[in-house]
């Protein structure tokens, strides 16, 4: 009989003796001597991968993804989201799967892929579902399915649960067990990382809830919160996102109003920030996997029930117009009275946020676009940023070096990166022409003293 499925008549037996965080889940996981919990983690990206090497500390593990080149590397001990490092890869017990054969006899199946939106901005759960089917083609009785993957409520159990049926032959409840667990991993922070996170969990029913708070409870210090159902979970985190979201629109659209009386955003916020309940967020561009995304799921759940959101897509057009906004913004103060704007632009920063290599939605290509469509020659560039990767995605050319680039007309500063940030004046010297402007989109040199033949933006 399967581990799990043991555990859980066990549970069931015994559930009187389940006291407080005295969990019966916790003395089965301490007494497995001959024995040891397997589990599957379908997608090794930017939630898979450290969730993987976290769990395969104290489980056999196997992570499974469909891209054999990604495989290839981190069997060979590199990972191009930089999320884990070499010595990590080459020490970890987990092993690295691309054939369904080897997630056969898995206790647990995690599932931590992509959902993205369509073009019209409707989800696309293409990776979930194809995700469930394969767990379907190989999963035995007694085995828990856990969705880390963000989704509306309903997903789980009313789309992914039967995919699963469909391709196993088994009963949903009965045969095998579903969970949600959404991910938390904020990618190029290493302070809020999966092993210190607090984790939310929920079961099909309450003892299923059990095992997953003990199987997380085991990699991460942050603690477990078991939610009232998977439903309420992916609700949950839904709106986790959509929150930021909107809060960043906020600011971006005050930015924009204290653009016409010539105030800068970061001056304002300077003082606004120092009233006790001030909640500091800062202007630019909202790109990435999740923030960019995770609102127009929770607004098509919403559709779908009978309800128009206003605030969640009013925030989503405000954010998403931002690119074109500061584009806009730049080009006025480029162009020159006689309307010539040939001029040479420098662009640095092409990914979503600062520090890491994902280009995910980012929201810089439309400030590019904005630009050259205005008549600007624009250059990019970015330490970070993988140039295949940057020409696939958005047919951008990234300079390889600042060194020998030859002097610019302007110098946008989009994305925030150390790199950047450690700029001096003598950077600047070297980059600028004379009677040159710094584009400070973020605020990162507002500080700092340049030469009067400069002149300075700052949002």
């Amino acid at each position: 009989m399967n581990i799990l499925l043991r555990f859980l008549h066990k549970l069931q037996r015994n559930q009187s003796k389940v006291i407080g965080d005295n969990l019966e889940a916790r003395l089965f996981m301490e007494k497995q001597l001959d024995e040891k919990l397997k589990i599957a983690v379908i997608g090794l990206g930017y939630v898979g991968l450290p969730l993987s090497i976290n769990l395969a500390k104290y489980f056999a593990v196997v992570g499974f993804d469909t891209n054999l080149d990604r495989v290839k590397e981190l069997r060979q001990g590199f990972d191009r989201t930089q999320e884990i490092i070499s010595i990590d890869l080459q020490s970890t017990s987990m092993t690295f799967a691309i054939a369904e054969e080897e997630i056969k006899g898995c206790d647990v199946f995690i599932i931590t892929v992509p959902t993205p939106v369509d073009q019209d901005n409707k989800p696309d759960l293409t990776a979930v579902l194809d995700a469930s089917s394969l767990v379907g083609k190989v999963i035995q009785k007694g085995a828990i399915v856990v969705f880390e993957s963000t989704v509306y409520p309903g997903v789980t159990e009313e789309i992914a649960g039967p995919v699963i049926e469909t391709n196993s032959g088994l009963r949903c409840g009965k045969d095998f067990f579903l969970g949600y667990a959404p991910e938390r991993i904020n990618p190029g922070d290493q302070i809020h990382t999966v092993d210190k996170i607090t984790k939310v969990v929920a079961g099909q029913n309450e003892r299923v809830s059990k095992i997953l708070a003990e199987i997380f409870e085991t990699i991460t210090t942050g603690g477990v919160f078991i939610a009232k159902d998977i439903r309420t979970a992916e609700a949950a985190k839904v709106i986790e996102n959509a929150q930021r979201d909107i809060n960043i629109a906020f600011i971006n659209e005050v930015a924009k109003i204290f653009q016409k009386m010539d105030l800068s955003i970061y001056d304002v916020l300077d003082a606004a920030v120092t009233k006790w309940n001030f909640l500091k967020f800062s202007p630019g561009l909202v790109g990435g996997h999740c923030i960019g995304v995770d609102p127009f799921y929770l607004a098509h759940s919403s559709t779908v029930n009978g309800y128009h959101p206003e605030i969640i897509l009013a925030g989503r057009k405000i954010n998403d117009g931002m690119g074109v906004y500061l584009g806009e913004c730049i080009a006025s103060k480029l162009i020159k009275k006689d309307g010539n704007c040939k001029g040479r632009v420098l662009v640095l920063g092409v990914t979503f946020k600062e520090n890491v290599p994902d280009l995910r939605n980012s929201r810089v290509i439309d400030l590019i676009h904005t630009l050259e469509t205005e008549g600007f020659l624009v250059e990019v560039h970015d330490p970070l940023a993988d140039s295949k990767a940057a020409r696939e995605a958005f047919g951008v050319s990234l300079a390889p070096s600042l060194k020998d680039i030859g002097l610019f007309d302007c110098i946008v500063g989009a994305v925030p990166h150390s790199a950047y940030t450690e700029f001096t004046a003598e950077t600047f010297s070297s980059l600028l022409v004379d009677g040159g402007l710094i584009a400070d989109v973020k605020g990162i040199w507002r500080n700092l003293d340049l030469p009067k033949t400069y002149s300075r933006w700052v949002l």
